[in-house]
């Protein structure tokens, strides 16, 4: 099977599909069941979701990423410039973690959240263009401003929810909804 027929795109999702193929070829499932099942995988809301292109930008609801390493998993698989649509409630996280990744393919950033210090603390002296906002509306429209035609606006927050939206659910469809509205 080739990488171009695997339904999910991406480093992780070829990693992730390398890894889910061992268990059958071992119990020796036939081959062709295996690359059925990998090539005709449908997306999983709000993990990697492209929602629209628009303008030539291609929005991805990455909500579900509530932690540094599934951020870190969203950006590695981004393979042209990225806004990045971040924050939210943090549990001390460590952003160092991301500093080469923002460095390499983050072109904006917009923090979404009350409290948004940390964010900064990170990653202001990237020399990155760097904007608060507070509602999702806002964020997704400063986004939309700061991209051009080929970028990729992604929500990926690295963070819960919880100070703007009931859960990450709620976060990735008032996504959707500002995306929809642009």
């Amino acid at each position: 099977m080739t990488l171009e027929a695997l339904a999910k795109q991406g480093h992780v999702n070829v990693y992730e599909s390398l890894a889910a193929s061992i268990g059958p070829r071992i119990r020796e499932i036939r081959k062709d069941f295996i690359k059925e099942s990998f090539s005709g995988f449908q997306q999983v809301e709000h993990r990697l979701e492209t929602i629209a292109v628009i303008h030539g930008m291609e929005f991805i609801n990455d909500s579900k990423s509530s932690n540094i390493n599934a951020t870190w998993y969203a950006l590695e698989n981004m393979s042209r410039p990225v806004i990045w649509i971040t924050g939210g409630v943090e549990n001390n996280n460590d952003y160092g973690i991301l500093r080469h990744l923002v460095r390499k393919k983050v072109k904006g950033i917009v923090c979404l959240g009350l409290d948004t210090r940390r964010i900064h603390q990170a990653f202001d002296s990237l020399e990155i263009p760097l904007v608060d906002e507070t509602s999702m509306e806002q964020a997704v429209q400063t986004a939309y401003y700061m991209g051009a035609k080929g970028d990729v606006i992604l929500l990926s927050p690295a963070c819960a929810s919880f100070d703007l939206f009931q859960n990450y659910e709620q976060r990735g469809e008032a996504f959707r909804a500002a995306v929809k509205n642009l």
